[in-house]
């Protein structure tokens, strides 16, 4: 059981995240990330650009650590024990490219109401502050939702690089990971990452988001999973999980999803204020 404990929840509800909590091995990271760079290299783009969002439609490994128990132990802490798999994005950054995350908060775009939901950031490969970890501003999530412009900055892995300007920098917390550790952060928490400025790949997989199953999305549609529990509201539709690597079928799911998607972050960024 990877239960939280009530320092973390206490950590959780007085900061916006929780982290570092251990989920697999290192060795077992590897092995994502050689499943990760095999669908590059077979399938050149499928995993850039939006092609980042949902890759666990495509990758077994990347679906099983979605699924996975000591994850979704901790989840239920905070959700309840009715979980829906709402959507997942890679977040990769090359050494010598110009990849950040700018700050924002996720609740702006996403769509999902109410904020019984909660993001699960996984380290694929180790995080720190030489690589580009993420960044969280503690506390934050207990302001309202924040103003963001959209700024298309060049090496914004952010759709429409959405930004919260005046982030007091020094404010903000490095969330240190280890391969095979995970952080979980609240919807409403502003954070964001700067430059990978080491010689290897920083490699994080995102379930962006784990939702309870009273949530609805309220900005267009998109599919979910059922990961723990029942839905007995059943305000989505529901998708299978991944059958083989790189199948036909599921890399055709994927594409629809990921058109969804773009449709709910460009609904959200025309919206001021709340939704």
């Amino acid at each position: 059981m990877t239960n939280l404990s009530p320092n973390q929840l206490k950590q959780y509800e007085n900061e916006g995240f929780v982290s570092p909590v251990d989920i697999f091995s290192k060795d077992r990271a590897k092995e994502i990330r050689k499943e990760i760079e095999m669908i590059e290299e077979k399938i050149p783009g499928e995993l850039s650009k939006s092609g980042r969002y949902n890759a666990h439609l495509i990758s077994p490994l990347l679906d099983k650590v979605t699924h996975d128990a000591k994850i979704l132990n901790a989840v239920q802490s905070i959700l309840g024990k009715n979980i829906l798999v709402c959507g997942t994005t890679l977040f990769i950054k090359n050494p010598n490219e110009k990849g950040f995350v700018s700050f924002h908060q996720d609740a702006k775009y996403i769509g999902l109401k109410p904020l019984n939901w909660v993001t699960a950031w996984v380290a694929i490969t180790d995080s720190n502050e030489n690589n580009g970890c993420m960044r969280i501003w503690s506390g934050s999530h207990k302001d309202n939702l924040k103003d963001h412009d959209q700024m298309f900055n060049e090496g914004n892995l952010l759709t429409r690089g959405q930004t919260v300007n005046n982030v007091p920098i020094n404010e903000t917390k490095p969330l240190i990971l280890k391969a095979g550790q995970m952080s979980l952060h609240h919807p409403m928490v502003v954070h964001g990452s700067d430059l990978n400025k080491s010689d290897d790949r920083r490699i994080g997989f995102v379930i962006q988001s784990y939702i309870g199953t009273n949530v609805k999305q309220m900005l267009g549609k998109n599919s979910v999973q059922l990961a723990r529990g029942v839905d007995k509201f059943n305000y989505h539709k529901t998708i299978g999980r991944t059958k083989s690597l790189l199948n036909k079928s599921d890399l055709k799911v994927k594409k629809q999803e990921n058109d969804n998607l773009q449709e709910i972050f460009y609904a959200g960024s025309q919206k001021k204020g709340e939704y």
